[in-house]
Protein backbone atom coordinates (compact mmCIF):
# COMPACT_ATOMS: atom_id res chain seq x y z
CA UNK A 1 0.00 0.00 0.00
CA UNK A 2 1.05 3.68 -1.01
CA UNK A 3 0.75 6.81 0.87
CA UNK A 4 -2.11 8.00 -1.07
CA UNK A 5 -3.64 4.25 -0.85
CA UNK A 6 -3.09 3.97 2.95
CA UNK A 7 -4.78 8.02 3.45
CA UNK A 8 -7.80 6.37 1.22
CA UNK A 9 -8.37 3.65 3.40
CA UNK A 10 -7.64 5.58 7.06
CA UNK A 11 -11.09 7.96 5.22
CA UNK A 12 -12.93 4.38 4.42
CA UNK A 13 -11.90 3.60 8.22
CA UNK A 14 -13.16 6.37 9.96
CA UNK A 15 -16.00 6.97 7.85
CA UNK A 16 -17.31 3.16 8.69
CA UNK A 17 -16.40 3.77 12.49
CA UNK A 18 -18.34 6.74 12.23
CA UNK A 19 -21.53 5.38 10.71
CA UNK A 20 -21.81 2.76 13.33
CA UNK A 21 -22.15 0.07 10.76
CA UNK A 22 -20.19 -2.93 13.15
CA UNK A 23 -19.88 -5.06 10.01
CA UNK A 24 -18.62 -2.36 7.49
CA UNK A 25 -16.09 -1.08 10.23
CA UNK A 26 -14.97 -4.91 10.61
CA UNK A 27 -14.30 -5.01 7.19
CA UNK A 28 -11.17 -3.06 7.07
CA UNK A 29 -9.53 -5.73 9.07
CA UNK A 30 -8.13 -9.10 8.20
CA UNK A 31 -10.11 -12.00 10.21
CA UNK A 32 -8.32 -12.44 12.90
CA UNK A 33 -7.17 -9.25 13.53
CA UNK A 34 -7.11 -7.44 17.13
CA UNK A 35 -8.18 -4.06 18.15
CA UNK A 36 -6.70 -2.89 21.24
CA UNK A 37 -9.14 0.05 22.21
CA UNK A 38 -7.80 2.08 25.26
CA UNK A 39 -11.20 2.49 26.96
CA UNK A 40 -12.74 -0.63 26.04
CA UNK A 41 -9.64 -3.42 25.88
CA UNK A 42 -8.59 -5.82 23.01
CA UNK A 43 -10.91 -7.41 20.10
CA UNK A 44 -9.92 -10.40 18.57
CA UNK A 45 -11.41 -10.76 15.47
CA UNK A 46 -14.19 -9.52 12.73
CA UNK A 47 -17.03 -10.41 15.03
CA UNK A 48 -15.47 -9.33 18.14
CA UNK A 49 -14.97 -5.64 16.66
CA UNK A 50 -18.08 -5.68 15.15
CA UNK A 51 -19.89 -5.77 18.77
CA UNK A 52 -17.45 -3.31 20.28
CA UNK A 53 -17.91 -0.83 17.60
CA UNK A 54 -21.52 -1.08 17.12
CA UNK A 55 -23.00 -2.40 20.60
CA UNK A 56 -20.19 -0.71 22.97
CA UNK A 57 -18.82 2.41 21.42
CA UNK A 58 -22.26 3.54 19.59
CA UNK A 59 -24.06 2.17 22.69
CA UNK A 60 -22.26 4.64 25.18
CA UNK A 61 -21.78 7.78 22.72
CA UNK A 62 -23.77 10.00 19.38
CA UNK A 63 -22.44 12.73 17.30
CA UNK A 64 -19.37 10.39 16.97
CA UNK A 65 -16.71 11.43 14.29
CA UNK A 66 -13.64 10.76 14.01
CA UNK A 67 -10.22 12.53 11.57
CA UNK A 68 -7.17 11.04 10.55
CA UNK A 69 -4.31 13.36 9.19
CA UNK A 70 -0.85 13.18 8.32
CA UNK A 71 -0.93 8.71 7.51
CA UNK A 72 2.71 7.53 6.76
CA UNK A 73 3.38 4.09 6.38
CA UNK A 74 6.41 2.05 5.18
CA UNK A 75 5.55 -1.73 3.95
CA UNK A 76 2.57 -3.36 7.10
CA UNK A 77 2.94 -0.15 9.20
CA UNK A 78 1.07 2.52 9.10
CA UNK A 79 0.78 5.64 11.16
CA UNK A 80 -1.94 9.07 11.91
CA UNK A 81 -2.64 11.26 14.48
CA UNK A 82 -6.08 12.07 14.58
CA UNK A 83 -9.28 13.88 16.18
CA UNK A 84 -12.32 12.10 17.15
CA UNK A 85 -15.46 13.54 18.88
CA UNK A 86 -18.65 12.40 20.63
CA UNK A 87 -21.47 13.10 22.76
CA UNK A 88 -21.94 10.73 25.66
CA UNK A 89 -25.01 8.77 26.03
CA UNK A 90 -24.21 7.01 29.18
CA UNK A 91 -26.26 8.22 31.41
CA UNK A 92 -24.39 9.93 34.81
CA UNK A 93 -22.11 11.57 31.46
CA UNK A 94 -25.42 12.12 29.69
CA UNK A 95 -24.85 15.02 26.39
CA UNK A 96 -21.08 15.76 27.86
CA UNK A 97 -19.38 16.45 24.47
CA UNK A 98 -15.69 14.64 24.44
CA UNK A 99 -12.80 15.72 22.18
CA UNK A 100 -9.47 13.58 21.97
CA UNK A 101 -6.32 13.90 19.94
CA UNK A 102 -4.34 10.35 19.79
CA UNK A 103 -1.89 8.13 17.75
CA UNK A 104 -2.73 5.32 15.47
CA UNK A 105 -0.71 2.19 15.13
CA UNK A 106 -1.85 0.18 11.60
CA UNK A 107 -0.07 -3.47 11.45
CA UNK A 108 -1.27 -4.14 8.00
CA UNK A 109 -1.43 -7.41 6.13
CA UNK A 110 -3.03 -7.95 2.58
CA UNK A 111 -4.37 -4.61 2.61
CA UNK A 112 -6.34 -4.74 5.89
CA UNK A 113 -5.65 -3.98 9.64
CA UNK A 114 -4.27 -7.20 11.33
CA UNK A 115 -3.41 -5.07 14.68
CA UNK A 116 -4.65 -1.85 15.50
CA UNK A 117 -3.54 -0.11 18.54
CA UNK A 118 -4.36 3.67 19.68
CA UNK A 119 -2.00 6.32 22.02
CA UNK A 120 -4.48 8.54 23.49
CA UNK A 121 -4.72 10.94 26.50
CA UNK A 122 -7.78 9.60 27.97
CA UNK A 123 -7.64 11.54 31.17
CA UNK A 124 -8.52 14.35 28.79
CA UNK A 125 -11.70 12.81 27.77
CA UNK A 126 -12.84 11.82 31.78
CA UNK A 127 -11.82 15.10 32.36
CA UNK A 128 -14.48 16.81 29.96
CA UNK A 129 -17.30 14.21 31.22
CA UNK A 130 -16.40 15.19 34.62
CA UNK A 131 -15.17 11.28 35.76
CA UNK A 132 -14.61 11.44 39.57
CA UNK A 133 -11.10 11.10 40.62
CA UNK A 134 -11.48 7.80 42.17
CA UNK A 135 -12.94 6.15 39.27
CA UNK A 136 -10.24 7.81 37.34
CA UNK A 137 -7.91 6.19 39.55
CA UNK A 138 -8.94 2.50 38.94
CA UNK A 139 -9.21 3.02 35.17
CA UNK A 140 -5.53 4.37 34.83
CA UNK A 141 -4.54 1.41 36.83
CA UNK A 142 -6.28 -0.60 34.69
CA UNK A 143 -4.01 0.77 31.94
CA UNK A 144 -1.08 0.51 33.79
CA UNK A 145 -1.98 -2.74 33.59
CA UNK A 146 -2.54 -3.46 29.90
CA UNK A 147 0.68 -1.27 29.32
CA UNK A 148 2.95 -3.34 31.77
CA UNK A 149 1.87 -6.80 30.65
CA UNK A 150 2.01 -6.07 27.15
CA UNK A 151 4.85 -8.12 25.78
CA UNK A 152 6.73 -5.24 23.79
CA UNK A 153 6.90 -3.77 27.16
CA UNK A 154 8.22 -6.78 29.13
CA UNK A 155 11.15 -7.01 26.28
CA UNK A 156 11.72 -3.02 26.89
CA UNK A 157 12.12 -3.68 30.70
CA UNK A 158 14.04 -6.43 30.10
CA UNK A 159 16.73 -4.77 27.96
CA UNK A 160 19.99 -2.59 29.65
CA UNK A 161 19.54 0.88 28.65
CA UNK A 162 20.90 1.75 25.56
CA UNK A 163 21.18 -2.25 23.94
CA UNK A 164 17.79 -1.33 21.96
CA UNK A 165 19.83 1.73 19.70
CA UNK A 166 23.07 -0.05 19.90
CA UNK A 167 21.33 -2.94 17.76
CA UNK A 168 20.04 -0.74 15.41
CA UNK A 169 23.32 1.42 14.56
CA UNK A 170 24.71 -2.03 13.93
CA UNK A 171 21.99 -3.20 11.87
CA UNK A 172 22.40 0.30 9.93
CA UNK A 173 26.41 0.49 10.05
CA UNK A 174 26.02 -3.36 8.31
CA UNK A 175 24.07 -1.56 5.63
Amino acid sequence: MNPTEFNRFLARFTVAAESGDGERFAACFTPDAVYHDYIYGPHQGRAAIADMLQNLFHRDATDYRWEMFDGVINDDLGYAWSLSSFISTIPQFQGKRVVIDGMSRFRLRDGLIAEYRESVNGGLGMAQLGVAPERMKKVFDRWTGWLKDRTETQAYLARAQGEHARQIQATVDRK
